[in-house]
């Protein structure tokens, strides 16, 4: 374990400017992820952490020892990369076991960690098989095997689940969330687009956009107190509704937002009406996409299995206290 502090860290290619001046503590045992779109510097700060890319300014401390020209391989780091990085020819006991070969560790020793660690993962069965023998499922895990052997200070994780279908994405975040409460709290930074993920298994989230942070905070901090338009837009899913004109001028502000289960079908104060655009039943939850005249449908979530047909008139209203109010900056002005 340990903590992590990025001080106006910056990075530069040339002439362009990628990392802005990021400052941020990463505790010691946390589940931190950094969500953005892409470009938005993500991954290139987590290969600043690793020391894969030199930093251009700024200062990176891991507990309290600046590490900005120590070597990766001294920063006590594990990676675990999107493409698995497994050496195809060994077999996976011997890719897990790479690592600690290289620092001269002794055969027992190895042996039980890569022992402990396949264990752990569900991968004992497939430590003589090849890479090749093996499911992107059981590849990746066998990844995180290779990171949990060495026995790291911070596991650092770049997209690991994108190569996966959604059954063996849902079944490894699973398997990565038990991982980290099993480890007595490692310290663990993970990079994903996917903001669900981020939902998931976060302690706390960091959005980056711009190669700025623009919000970090709890999942839940994020999801009901956006501090800009654009985290309100990006955390959740589906994203939340966004209204404008004269829509949010009753409401005082440039900008409104609800979120699709913050929304009422029926008539009431401060409806809406409009007409089905379209829905989608989904068995557990329903969501019909609704023209009230906006600039794009609003989405509107219902529990369980709901019948509506294009065209069909609707009204709608958002709940009370519900309704997110942003200024001409995208700024939060409270909710209403």
């Amino acid at each position: 374990m340990a903590e992590l502090q990025l001080t106006d860290i910056r990075k530069s290619f040339g002439a362009v400017d990628v990392i802005k001046g990021v400052t941020l503590t990463v505790k010691s045992g946390e589940f931190m992820v950094f969500v953005g779109p892409s470009g938005c510097g993500k991954s290139t700060l987590l290969r600043l952490i690793a020391g894969l890319e030199t930093i251009s300014a700024g200062a990176l401390s891991f507990d309290g020892q600046v590490v900005n020209n120590l070597a990766p391989s001294k920063r006590g780091i594990a990676m675990v990369f999107q493409s698995y990085a497994l050496y195809p020819h060994m077999t996976v006991y011997d890719n897990m076991a790479f690592g600690m070969q290289l620092a001269k560790a002794g055969k027992d020793q190895i042996r039980e960690r890569v022992e402990k660690a396949a264990e752990l993962l569900q991968i004992s069965p497939y430590l003589k098989r090849l890479p090749k023998q093996l499911s992107g499922g059981q590849r990746q895990r066998v990844a995180i095997g290779r990171a949990i052997v060495r026995d790291p200070k911070v596991f650092l994780f770049d997209e690991p689940l994108s190569n996966l279908d959604a059954a063996l994405r849902v079944a490894t975040r699973l398997e990565i969330a038990k991982l980290h409460h099993s480890m007595n709290g490692a310290t663990m930074i993970y990079v994903t687009h996917d903001q669900v993920e981020a939902m998931t298994l976060a302690d706390r989230i960091c959005v980056l956009r711009d190669g700025v942070i623009e919000q970090v905070g709890t999942p839940i901090e994020l999801y009901e107190r956006p501090q800009s338009l654009f985290v309100a837009g990006f955390i959740g899913s589906p994203k939340m509704n966004f209204l404008n004109g004269n829509f949010a001028g009753r409401y005082g502000a440039k900008t409104i937002g609800v979120r699709s289960e913050h929304l009422q079908i029926g008539a009431g104060e401060g409806t809406w009406t409009g007409k089905v655009v379209h829905s989608e039943n989904l068995g557990s939850d329903s969501y019909v996409y609704v023209d009230i005249g906006a600039q794009e449908p609003v989405i509107v979530r219902e529990d369980g299995t709901k019948k509506h047909q294009p065209d069909d008139p609707i009204a709608i209203r958002p709940l009370p206290g519900q309704v997110h109010r942003f200024d001409d900056a995208g700024q939060p002005m409270g909710r209403q």
